[in-house]
């Protein structure tokens, strides 16, 4: 299956104007949120693509959330971005990993040095915002096997990315590839290009319609004026900060699951629990071990919010900084972050498997979709190892050493 076959025909009506920001983040926010929970349990069972979903997203004007005014857009900043993941998260973690990362790709737009940030970098997000497009990743950087060959005043981009959330239905897509000397660089190429084949094999057990399967490159150009990043260029901290932008969505991503999974399991109780007969109470809601126990996940999901609500505070001040952000600055923003995720990390994996705990044997009938919370949670959580980021934290307590800057850290 190609791109092209799912993109939007090139005579498509007029985008009608986009709402306000407290349009979007006020009723718009929670009508999508409403849309997308009333189908979510069944289509986490069918797996694949979310097109109509993805619709949803488009007409919300949620794709121009973080796009400065001056280019169009909402200029939402990144606390009403993460809050934005985290309110669906709670009810469709999947497309709101394919919202994030959306933004994701359009912040390094911002962070990046080359041609296409400096120089076209407004016209991009200009172009977003006036037409709605969705953008999507191939950035993956544990993936190596798409290469840029030196074409003329271009490049040509031969090759495989796996993990490619968002990349199907999408309209632009973010690259990496590496050059022959050993570099890589960093792109921008339309979904529709010619040679561009966005494949539907993302066949995982939770976050089932995150779109994130392979996209395969067969002599695509990739001009000059599209790169984010030259080959031989390093980032600068300021850049790196992408990284860290990218860890505080999973972060909020595994915060969002962990609060859904809390409140379906206590509307579950409320409604349909039974009291377990040594209980000596006649409702659930008044058994003392689950009021222990509710009180006790509940602990794990608010230290989560309120650690990830400094890191974003603190990722928000190495922005503002700009180019005079120092490395070790933007190193405590990456402890900060670390911090957030594993919190995170625990309550999603911990609040969506001990729930049934909690519920009972009847709460796991297929009809509740419960399961797809721990889902979720524990495919999401392998994104990269939470034990480097435990070591990170133990060296930064032990010697102060703050994290060398890389895709993940």
């Amino acid at each position: 299956m190609t791109a092209s076959t799912l993109q939007r025909p090139d005579d498509a009506p007029a985008v009608p104007a986009s709402p306000s920001l407290a349009q979007v983040l006020g009723p718009g926010l929670d009508q999508l949120a409403d849309q997308l929970a009333a189908t979510a349990v069944q289509r986490d069972r069918q797996g694949g693509h979310a097109a109509e979903q993805r619709e949803l997203i488009r007409a919300s004007g949620l794709l121009a959330l973080t796009i400065p005014e001056a280019h169009g857009g909402l200029g939402g900043g990144l606390p009403e971005f993460y809050e934005v993941v985290r309110r669906l998260a709670r009810v469709d973690s999947a497309l709101a990993h394919v919202l994030a990362f959306h933004h994701l790709q359009l912040y390094g737009v911002s962070l990046y040095g080359g041609p296409a940030a400096t120089a076209h970098g407004a016209r991009h997000l200009r172009e977003t915002a006036e037409q709605r497009l969705f953008w999507g990743n191939a950035l993956n950087p544990a993936d190596t096997r798409l290469t840029a060959v030196r074409e003329g005043t271009g490049w040509r981009l031969e090759g495989v990315k796996s993990f490619c959330s968002g990349a199907l239905g999408s309209d632009r897509l973010t690259v990496s590839a590496a050059t022959d000397d050993g570099g890589f660089l960093i792109g921008i190429v339309p979904t529709r290009r010619e040679g561009v084949q966005v494949e539907q094999d993302w066949d995982a057990f939770g976050q089932r319609q995150t779109d994130s399967g392979t996209v395969r490159f067969e002599a695509v150009r990739l001009d000059d004026d599209e790169l984010l990043q030259q080959p031989g260029h390093g980032p600068t901290p300021r850049a790196t900060l992408r990284s860290q932008i990218a860890q505080l969505i999973m972060t909020q991503l595994y915060l969002g699951i962990a609060e859904g999974a809390f409140d379906e399991a206590r509307r579950y109780t409320a409604t349909r629990g039974r009291p377990w007969f040594a209980s000596g109470v006649d409702r659930a809601v008044d058994d003392p071990l689950l009021q222990h126990r509710y009180g006790d996940l509940w602990l794990k999901v608010r230290a989560a919010q309120a650690v990830a609500g400094e890191a974003i505070g603190r990722l928000r001040a190495a922005l503002d900084r700009g180019d005079a952000l120092t490395a070790r600055e933007r190193g405590e923003v990456a402890i900060a972050v670390a911090e957030a995720k594993v919190l995170a990390h625990r309550a999603g994996v911990e609040v969506s498997s001990q729930l049934f705990e909690l519920t009972g044997a009847r709460s796991t009938a297929a009809a509740f979709g419960l399961d797809r919370f721990w889902r979720n949670a524990r495919v999401h959580t392998l994104h990269d190892p939470v034990d480097y980021k435990l070591r990170d934290l133990g060296r930064h307590a032990l010697e102060g050493r703050i994290p060398d800057p890389t895709a993940y850290s």
